[in-house]
Parts: structure tokens; C-alpha cells; sequence
């Protein structure tokens, strides 16, 4: 098990490069090429002065110079052993140095301080819906199950499958129209993670002198409710009908009619026996439902205004930002390829008949 997860940590090497050169060159030989969203935004100077704007950009981001040489000079800058970066630009000695991700071309800040402050807030919204998604499907699946062809098992079937085909996009809208808006439901808030007097708020809700005061915290996850709902209520679905047909199918096994001819009870039968070997399933897909979720998280943190990854690789993208979009596709990458690694591992914990020697 410890060669198999080794050899799976070093094929990440090839294969985060292979991602990162697919997504640098695509955009590289777009239209504009990089940065030239970010460059035409001086279109209204004067020819002298547009022309200085171009040349400086193009000097302090290397965009004057061959697309291969631009990749390479990339990976030499996250790479810890490369060529040492001089104050002028050039590349100093070979050897040991500190990875960095970059100065952003739109904001001129550092890509790894725009990472800090957006990356916590997409695994925040992941960390609160992984939970909801898998305890409801979990619990829903086995429910329906247990009732086959009965009234909770159409109601959960009909309702899973309608939720499992609304877009997100058309999804968050809605929520937004209709529990977010005035003219109906004025119950949740329409975007952001805080109001704008949070900053003065406590951290725990309590009365004051004025009133009650919800605190910052509660503050926050009434922010984050809808934000939730929209990034969970699909991959819940999903899981639902998996987890279903997954012990559906353990029931008809022979493990189960021996069990229950050597008179062993309902209820031990099903969570100890048959609700294990379901969760293979679950341990299966896990790995895609962790990528596919903070891809999710684009197009949700889109709508709801917030500033985590995805509406920053968004924003990066319709500026060519060059060393944001790979730093979010880097990152991307990583997570999607560390849950695989995990998924495997713990699809030997829950199978002992699984191995990787």
C-alpha cells in the first residue's frame, strides 16, 4: 500500500503538467493571446501612450517572448529547485529557491495573497455541503430502499431526479428571486458573506442594549444558506439514487438470504452487512464529486458574490490574468488528483479484499 501510494504521488508530477501546459497554451493561442483583454483596456490613450502601456506590460510579464519560453519560465518560477529571479527580470544561478505563484497582471498584487484570501472561502463552502450531501443521501438512499415501490420512495425518486436536472446557474437565480427579493420572500441576503456592518459586530449572537444582535458568526452562515442549498441539492440527488440502488442490489444478495435464514434481525442486516458493502459505491464516485463540486463553486460564488476561487478564476479568465489562471488550475489539479490518492485509500480500509501490492 505504501509503494502504491508513493508511485500515485509521483505520476501527479506528469499529470499536473500535462493540465497546466493544456490550459497555458489554450489560452496563449486564444485570440489576444494573454493578457490582451488587460492590454485593450488602453485603447482610449493616445498611440504614444498606448504603445508605452503595451511595452511595459509586456517587458514586466514576459509577453514579448516565445510561448514555450513563457511556459518554461512559469514552471521554473513554482518549482523549488530553478534559476533564482533577479530584480531586473533576468534569471540568476541554479539551485535551491522559493516557489512563488506570481504577481497578478490585473490587481499587481501577489497571486499567493489573492490565493489566501479566496481559497479558504470555496473550502469553506465545500466543507459545510459535503457533509449535507452525503448524510442526506445516505439516509434518503437507505430509506427509500428499505420502502421500495412505496410512497417516500416515488416522492424521493420523482423529487431527486427533478432536482438532479435543474442547472445550478437557473437554480441560484431563483433562490435568489424569490427568498432574496423584496416584492416576495425578504429572507436570506442576496450576495456576499457579511453585511457591511459586520465588521462591528461580535463574533456569538447576543442582546444588547439596542436589541438583539445575530453576531458575525450567524451572520455569515445566514450568508452562506443559500449559497449552500444551490452548491449541495444536485450531488445530493445523485447520491440518493446511488445509495438506493447500491443496497437495493446488496439485498438481493446470498450473504443477506443467509443471514436472514440464520435469523439475524432486520436491522442488523442492513447496517451491518448490507449499508458496508454499499458504501463502495459512495467511496467510488467520491473522487469526482469533490472536483466537480468546487468546479460548482465557480458558477455559485458567480451569482452570490462571493469572493472565494471560482469567482476568481472567473475574473482571471476574462482578463487572460496569466499566473491567476494557472495558479487556480495548479491548485484545481492538486485537489482533484489528492482525492483520487484518498479514495483509493479508503476504499482498502472499507474492502480488505482490496489490494494495491
Amino acid at each position: 500500500m505504501f509503494a502504491y501510494i508513493i508511485r500515485r504521488l509521483l505520476l501527479m508530477f506528469p499529470t499536473l503538467l500535462g493540465i497546466t501546459a493544456l490550459v497555458f497554451f489554450t489560452m496563449a493561442f486564444s485570440p489576444g493571446g494573454i493578457g490582451g483583454p488587460l492590454l485593450d483596456r488602453s485603447g482610449n490613450m493616445r498611440g504614444g501612450q498606448q504603445q508605452y502601456i503595451r511595452a511595459y506590460y509586456e517587458k514586466r510579464y514576459g509577453l514579448n517572448q516565445p510561448k514555450l519560453v513563457q511556459y518554461a519560465r512559469w514552471l521554473n518560477l513554482i518549482s523549488p529547485i530553478g534559476f533564482r529571479s533577479n530584480d531586473d527580470g533576468t534569471l540568476g544561478s541554479f539551485g535551491l529557491k522559493w516557489p512563488s505563484l506570481g504577481e497578478s497582471m490585473q490587481q499587481h498584487r501577489p497571486v499567493m495573497d489573492l490565493i489566501a484570501e479566496s481559497l479558504p472561502i470555496t473550502l469553506l463552502l465545500n466543507l459545510i455541503s459535503i457533509p449535507f450531501v452525503y448524510g442526506f443521501g445516505v439516509v434518503t438512499g437507505i430509506i427509500s430502499a428499505r420502502h421500495r415501490g412505496g410512497w417516500y420512495d416515488t416522492a424521493t425518486s420523482l423529487s431527486q431526479l427533478a432536482s438532479w436536472s435543474v442547472p445550478t446557474i437557473w437554480a441560484g437565480v431563483m433562490l435568489i428571486g424569490l427568498l432574496a427579493n423584496r416584492q416576495y420572500i425578504k429572507l436570506f441576503p442576496t450576495s456576499g458573506l457579511h453585511e457591511p456592518e459586520a465588521v462591528f459586530m461580535p463574533f456569538l449572537p447576543h442582546f444588547m442594549a439596542r436589541g438583539w444582535n445575530c453576531g458575525w458568526l450567524f451572520d455569515t452562515a445566514w450568508h452562506l444558506v443559500l449559497p449552500v442549498v444551490c452548491l449541495s441539492y444536485g450531488s445530493s440527488a445523485f447520491l440518493t439514487k446511488l445509495m438506493r440502488g447500491s443496497i437495493l442490489e446488496n439485498l438481493d444478495s446470498d450473504y443477506v438470504r443467509t443471514a436472514r435464514a440464520k435469523g439475524v434481525a432486520e436491522r442488523d442486516v442492513l447496517y451491518r452487512h448490507v449499508f458496508r458493502n454499499s458504501l463502495l459505491a459512495l467511496i467510488t464516485v467520491a473522487a469526482s464529486i469533490l472536483p466537480a463540486m468546487i468546479g460548482g463553486s465557480v458558477v455559485v460564488e458567480s451569482i452570490f458574490s462571493i469572493p472565494g476561487m471560482g469567482k476568481l478564476g472567473v475574473d482571471s479568465v476574462q482578463f487572460r490574468d496569466r499566473e491567476v489562471v494557472m495558479a487556480v488550475t495548479l491548485i484545481g489539479g492538486l485537489i482533484g488528483l489528492l482525492s483520487q490518492i484518498l479514495r483509493d485509500i479508503i476504499y482498502a480500509m472499507a474492502d480488505p479484499r482490496v489490494s494495491y501490492e
